[in-house]
């Protein structure tokens, strides 16, 4: 594809009409991991908004929040069973087999948000914690109050104003810092 180290981003799908994020949080983390186990081309950060790390659904968030959040514990398979593929559990998508090798293989700095009130939050703290652990860079906020797609239901509330303007002082700081160093920052 013609992609070089220091010159791209991971982060989910975004909505063209509503430019807000949409799926593919989890996929992006993966998609950054797999670069680096490869020795691809590596991403300059990982911007992950509220993103589904654990396809177990075992996290005391999932539970807490089974029934309530926007996207629950069966939001997933219901959703897998609709595009005709099978539920399995296998685990942390985002940590699997990936702890170990942190320090010893390049790491993507990642800015990670998710809400406090959140179906996601538990996985998405650890997988900031399992970066901190391997001496990588994370920066972590979590909305206090705030659910699933938060943002993109309510985008004239004041935590979502708020939300959306400390993703675009984070977005410009990883592309600035890329382009003074040319190389990976968050």
């Amino acid at each position: 594809m013609g992609v070089t180290s220091g010159t791209w981003s991971s982060h989910g799908w975004w909505h063209r009409a509503r430019r807000t994020p949409r799926t593919g949080g989890g996929l992006a983390a993966v998609l950054a991991l797999l670069t680096r186990d490869r020795d691809g081309p590596a991403p300059i950060g990982q911007l992950l908004l509220c993103p589904m790390l654990d396809d177990r659904n075992n996290t005391f968030s999932s539970h807490q929040m089974a029934g309530i959040d926007t996207w629950d514990r069966t939001s997933s398979n219901r959703v897998a069973g609709a595009a005709g593929r099978p539920v399995r559990r296998r685990g942390p998508a985002a940590l699997r087999g990936s702890r170990p090798r942190y320090g010893s293989v390049r790491a993507t700095p990642a800015s990670i948000e998710v809400g406090s009130a959140e179906t996601f939050r538990d996985e998405d703290v650890a997988y900031a914690h399992a970066i901190w652990q391997a001496g990588g860079q994370a920066e972590l906020h979590v909305w206090h109050g705030s659910f699933h797609g938060f943002d993109t239901i309510a985008p004239r509330a004041a935590i979502s104003q708020d939300a959306r303007n400390a993703r675009s002082r984070r977005l410009r700081r990883i592309l600035t810092q890329s382009d003074a160093s040319s190389g990976p920052a968050c």
